[in-house]
């Protein structure tokens, strides 16, 4: 059974999680890419993974559960960094808290076909994955044990994937995460002083500014942030306030945040070579789901530097490009034909 540990001095909880071990890449940078034939994720290859909970089939599609006919499948991780059964179970040893490894980890299979990813898919592929991200959080947070679902995608061995078939994943957590928790608490703290959403305002200053706004839309924003972290960072927002992912979508079923995402990750791989990327979900808590203080997004980074002593002892990040020139690259170039 996996463990959640606290650090008692900044109030960081640990995943202690030995059956990860068991994965194909473990302690080691890369792996050579598994055949197709060999690979879990492909079509007809449904019996080497866990039953799917959820799965998108063409309109009219016949095919049953677990077998191919599928353009989208969501199955439980095989090597869960944190499991669904059980409970709890809360304690104190001596100044140390912990409590069972208690969540649930699954991944999405964003396509059937070995070799595509999120680049080259159409926006309405695009579209199911954020589809199948908000089905799996509605069920999952049915459970009252969960307090945050995190969403992620890691993209290349550098970003931590195991398998490079296009996939990202899901971890549902009994507590709120700390880097969450820091965003939501800032955002509270701005909103006491001004009584005004801090992500709002910064996405009215750089409607103003515009030098590093990359791309918009209808209804969301692509921009790199002012105090970006990594060169190319950018984040995805939607232009109207809202707390939760959950809330997003009403109108067009996320067909516009497909697109956004779909333009900025072309953008990249003609700007940076397809670099390994990882993007983040980062929304509000189950019981914070409509405050007017925290405003959900899409954090994507690519990999292109290393986190070194320096940003790990102090907490700075060294950024050598300036996001507003990041922005030039991207905005100057012209996504593919089909974004």
């Amino acid at each position: 059974m996996p463990e959640l540990r606290k650090d008692p001095i900044i109030d960081r909880w640990v995943i202690i999680s030995t059956e990860r071990a068991q994965r194909p890449v473990f302690l080691a940078e890369q792996e050579a890419p598994p055949k197709a034939g060999l690979c879990p994720l492909c079509a007809g290859n449904e019996a080497m993974t866990p039953p799917e909970v959820f799965a998108i089939r063409p309109g009219g599609a016949s095919s049953e559960p677990n077998t191919p006919g599928w353009t989208l499948r969501v199955v439980p991780n095989k090597f869960p960094a944190l499991r669904i059964e059980g409970a709890l179970n809360k304690e104190g040893v001596g100044l140390y808290d912990r409590m069972n490894g208690i969540g649930a980890h699954e991944v999405i299979v964003e396509t059937p076909l070995h070799g595509q990813t999120l680049y080259t898919m159409d926006v309405a592929s695009v579209q199911n994955v954020f589809i199948a991200y908000k089905e799996r959080t509605i069920d999952l947070l049915r459970d009252k044990r969960f307090k945050f679902i995190m969403i992620f995608k890691n993209h290349g061995g550098v970003a931590g994937a195991s398998l490079d078939h296009a996939h990202s994943q899901l971890i549902a957590l009994p507590i709120v995460p700390r880097r969450v928790f820091e965003e939501i608490n800032g955002g509270l703290n701005y909103y006491k002083y001004k009584d005004r959403c801090v992500f709002c305002d910064i996405l009215a200053q750089e409607a103003e500014d515009g030098s590093r706004v990359i791309y918009e839309n209808e209804a969301y924003v692509a921009l790199s942030p002012f105090a970006a972290r990594f060169p190319f960072e950018t984040w995805i927002l939607p232009k109207n306030h809202v707390a939760s992912f959950l809330a997003s979508g009403n109108e067009d079923n996320y067909y516009a945040l497909a697109d956004a995402l779909s333009v900025i990750l072309k953008k990249n791989n003609k700007v940076l070579n397809a670099p390994p990327y990882n993007y983040m979900i980062h929304t509000s808590p189950a019981d914070l789901t409509s405050v007017p203080y925290y405003h959900w997004h899409i954090e994507i980074i690519p990999r292109l530097t290393k986190t070194a002593g320096f940003e790990w002892g102090t907490g700075f990040y060294i950024n050598p490009t300036p996001p507003e020139l990041a922005t030039t690259f991207l905005r100057e170039v012209s996504p593919p034909e089909g974004a």
